[in-house]
């Protein structure tokens, strides 16, 4: 089962990611000026999987890619793939798990780590 992934760009919008089962990134999202818009074009996503479009591309370099059309409005574009059946496999985890998908959400700037004066003293 995929994941969307919520995060922030560097300049200050808002973007998604569908990912793999295996954390790999299949789709991006276009950028979103507030975090609840992007929150709502993925439910928008998940509630219209049977009104999905991919129109498939093939870039000067002879990779595959694909862009996710949702009633006549692109709303996002794939990675690029090597080969004809990657790709397929791609639109295959998108049409197969996107309704099902739970979201991640990274946009909030937290440390991981505590600071240093706290762990050297």
């Amino acid at each position: 089962m995929g994941t969307f992934v919520i995060t922030k760009r560097i300049n200050g919008y808002y973007k998604y990611e569908f990912t793999s089962r295996k954390g790999k990134a299949i789709l991006v999202s276009n950028d979103f000026e507030l975090r609840f818009e992007c929150e709502e074009a993925i439910e928008a996503l998940k509630n219209s999987v049977e009104a999905i479009f991919f129109m498939r591309f093939k870039s000067k370099n002879g990779k595959m890619y694909f862009k996710v059309i949702v009633n006549e409005k692109e709303i996002a574009v794939s990675r690029k793939y090597t080969t004809q059946f990657l790709m397929e496999k791609g639109i295959s985890e998108v049409t197969r798990s996107v309704y099902k998908s739970e979201i991640l959400d990274f946009s909030f700037p937290t440390d991981v780590f505590p600071p240093a004066e706290d762990v050297f003293g």
